[in-house]
């Protein structure tokens, strides 16, 4: 099973993650809604498309665009449609 943990509260867990480049992209629903606040963020990958992200908050502390998925992936990156991977100190295991 796969966790991600932010300031040592669990975030995310799996058993159904996807690895893309290293990082492990968990289903939507494998995320707690109460973490994830909307960002204005986008940025582009050529062959993944364009990821819009997610603030995490826990414990009214924010980690800002910690969270990214891709609303529309490319057909190369189909694997991660309904995804959500994590970083900016976000522990993945």
């Amino acid at each position: 099973m796969a966790t991600a943990r932010w300031n040592g509260t669990v975030i995310a867990e799996s058993d159904d993650v996807v690895t893309v480049e290293g990082n492990a992209y968990f289903p939507r629903a494998a995320v707690r809604d109460d973490v994830l606040r909307e960002s204005g963020t986008h940025t582009y990958c050529p062959w993944k498309g364009t990821a819009s992200y997610y603030t995490v908050e826990v414990d009214g502390q924010r980690n800002p665009d910690a969270a990214w998925y891709y609303p529309e992936p490319r057909d190369a990156a189909r694997e991660i449609t309904g995804r959500v991977a994590f970083w900016r100190g976000v522990e993945v295991s």
